[in-house]
């Protein structure tokens, strides 16, 4: 009997791992070449996973919501008949929580297979039955390291939690400063996470795995980074009348709306190739000059969760082919279509807080860019405006630009001067652009 070995493929250049989240097919079922076989998921997006081959799916070595690497072996297809043999699972799952993986090569028969130990912030390994008692009980890491172990090194077994479970409401425990989970950063600041006990009729609810990737991110960012934000004001009346004049020929013709988003691309790109000193990363004591101009815009799913699809090469689009670009990502991220390559590759991002009717946002720069710009509500204001007759009061529409920046590599000057260029941009569109 032949057998396929279905391994998890590269899905992206920063992406090492996926999450099981659904077998599409269980043992024993036929699988065609081509046909979705599980349903993946990584820190950048949800996937399904074609079969590699057809043939019968005898084994599944990674069940769900276990983690496997690129590169390992999920399944196991037979291109013959025959009986399916039992599923052979790996040792321990491997949960998709904040903590260290140690990763054991094991030997079998057949297949080869690999093996996780799950080890917390506090340094201690906690066994798949440990963790599971854990989570069904909503006990974080911080609480569960507080947990005085009596096994191997100080090890939790079942007996500890369990003994701690029974007293739990009565007497909590606080993680002494010994045992408190710290978080460590590249710049060598330690945090330790705040242990929160509920009141009485609290609700506890359990984070996403979207959130927590993005929690964990948020807080790298913040401490990898010392954030410095610039506001500008720009007066984009031009811009709201010529949207108005353009957008029913527009919907009439492309059948999808006019937004304000490729406007300010096209802007932010403009003042990119004349800052490129913005469209840098950081690695070490190493500046990164990148070659291209790939624009993140953040854009809301579904869940209320926030994803950063990319325009690439935005510098070298016209304004229609940015309208395009943005209205295709936008649909694929309500839609939950994006690919892999949809969210990667990004080297400056753009996030629009005026959609929630904010007037400016200090928005937390997109790692592992080095800045990021907050585009504010428009709003009709009274201005003065200058005329060579005198000058006199009107209304005007008007937006606050926030500028969010690396000062480790960005100094106030050029940060100050980017976000007042895209400015210069906006203010100065022409009312006579064809799209």
């Amino acid at each position: 009997m032949a057998e396929i070995e279905i391994r998890l493929p590269k899905m992206g250049e920063s992406v090492t791992e996926a999450t099981i989240t659904n077998w599409l097919k269980n043992i024993g079922d036929s699988v065609a070449l081509d046909e979705p076989l599980v349903e993946v998921a990584t820190d950048k997006v949800d996937n399904e996973l074609p079969s590699e081959a057809a043939g019968t799916l005898i084994q599944i070595l990674f069940e769900k919501d276990q983690v496997a690497q690129v590169g390992d072996v999920i399944a196991i297809l037979s291109t013959e008949g025959g009986a399916a043999p039992a599923p052979v699972a790996p040792e321990t799952p491997a949960e998709h929580t904040p903590i260290e993986t140690t990763n054991i090569a094991m030997t079998q028969n057949s297949p080869t297979a690999t093996a996780r130990l799950t080890k917390g912030t506090d340094g201690r390994f906690y066994s798949p039955l440990v963790r599971t008692i854990a989570q069904k009980e909503n006990i974080n890491s911080a609480e569960l390291s507080a947990i005085q172990g009596t096994g191997q090194d100080g090890r939790v077994t079942k007996k500890d939690i369990l003994s701690y479970l029974e007293t739990r409401g009565n007497e909590p425990v606080a993680a002494p400063d010994t045992a408190a989970p710290k978080a460590q950063h590249g710049n060598g600041i330690q945090i330790k996470e705040l242990v929160v006990l509920p009141n009485s009729g609290d609700e506890i609810i359990e984070m996403d795995r979207m959130r927590k990737l993005i929690a964990e991110h948020m807080v790298m960012s913040v401490h990898v980074s010392p954030h410095v934000t610039s506001y500008v004001e720009a007066d984009v009346t031009t811009i709201v009348k010529w949207r108005e004049r353009m957008k029913n020929e527009f919907k009439k013709r492309e059948g999808e709306n006019l937004t304000y988003t490729p406007i300010f691309i096209e802007a932010v790109a403009k003042a990119i190739k004349d800052f490129p000193m913005i469209n840098v990363s950081v690695s070490g004591t190493n500046i990164i000059k990148r070659k291209d101009i790939n624009i993140g815009m953040a854009a809301a799913l579904p869940s209320g969760n926030l994803i950063v699809p990319v325009i690439k090469n935005a510098d070298r689009m016209n304004l229609n082919g940015l309208a395009k670009a943005v209205n295709e990502l936008a649909n694929n991220a309500r839609n939950n279509k994006l690919k892999p390559e949809d969210i990667q590759g990004g080297t400056y991002t753009v996030t629009n807080v005026g959609t929630f009717g904010n007037v400016m946002g200090t928005p937390i720069i997109n790692q592992p860019q080095v800045a990021i710009l907050a585009l504010g509500a428009i709003r009709k204001v009274p201005a003065v405006i200058e005329t060579p007759e005198g000058d006199f009061i009107g209304i005007r529409h008007k937006m606050f630009l926030s500028h969010s920046y690396d000062h480790r590599v960005v100094d106030g000057a050029m940060g100050g001067q980017f976000v007042r260029r895209v400015a210069d941009y906006l203010e100065g569109f022409d009312p006579e652009t064809a799209i």
